[in-house]
């Protein structure tokens, strides 16, 4: 058996008199892609927060890659990528100076960081605006410069958190085919979303977490043995919101008043 690449255990989080997380436990091998979905405040964010060291106000066992992320978070966040749904970016810096900065907290040399951002920015349709600042930047511009700082320095885990905000349909296509190759060369990505059908389609492993307790894990194919149709039915049933066409149709009748 090989090493579990990340490993939580008994893991419980308060803020302030309030609890998030209720005693997560997880083993995630390397080449997975898990989805790891649930309503707005279930806890996936702080989740995600603490596995790549942001957070350290928990208790529990928590590990990757190895490492114990609250004894040695550095030696976890070298290691691994992060796209959060928001973020920061220096705007007035360029793509590239944005790049070559993430790439040398990563000990990147320079040749290679600006070789790899230059060929990235591209692939992402982002080459003529390389050395353009990113104040004037869309959303979908600024995240598709996050997904390449996430990755730059081909980490062994990607932790994504809504990697797809703002992107036009083509840059999805292309997000999902990375993952799915990073996932195939042994990679393992850990993935947070609403979108539905992409986790769906994408993911070897669902995770379903509600009111800070993981309520459903398995394959989609498994998850639908135990309760029937589309990920978004299985996850309104599973969290307690099924009647939401009933919802719609009394938002339209309330319009029509």
């Amino acid at each position: 058996m090989s090493n579990p690449v990340i490993q939580i255990q008994g893991l419980h989080n308060y803020y302030g008199s309030t609890h998030i997380l209720k005693g997560i436990d997880l083993t995630v091998e390397a080449g997975q892609v898990v989805g790891y979905i649930g309503p707005n405040g279930a806890g996936k964010s702080t989740t995600i927060k603490i596995l790549i060291g942001l957070l350290a106000n928990f208790s529990g066992q928590v590990s990757v890659l190895g490492y114990d992320v609250k004894e040695d978070p550095i030696a976890v966040k070298s290691r691994i990528g992060y796209v959060p749904e928001n973020a920061a970016l220096y705007d007035t810096l360029t793509p590239l100076e944005y790049l070559a900065f993430i790439g040398q907290l990563y000990g990147m040399d320079e040749d290679t960081i600006r070789y790899k951002a230059h060929d990235l920015l591209s692939l992402f349709e982002l080459g003529r605006y390389a050395d353009a600042r990113m104040t004037t930047f869309s959303k979908g511009m600024r995240q598709k410069v996050l997904l390449i700082a996430g990755m730059l320095h081909n980490p062994e885990v990607i932790f994504l958190d809504e990697p797809l905000s703002g992107l036009d349909a083509n840059a999805v296509v292309l997000v999902k085919a990375i993952i799915r190759q990073l996932a195939d060369a042994g990679k393992t990505i850990f993935y947070s979303s609403h979108i539905m059908d992409v986790v769906e389609k994408i993911s070897d492993r669902i995770i379903i977490i509600n009111q800070g307790q993981v309520i459903a894990d398995g394959a989609f194919a498994q998850l639908q043995q135990q309760h029937s149709g589309s990920l978004e039915q299985l996850f309104g049933q599973l969290t307690g919101n099924e009647g939401q066409q009933d919802v719609a149709t009394e938002f339209i009748n309330t319009l029509n008043k």
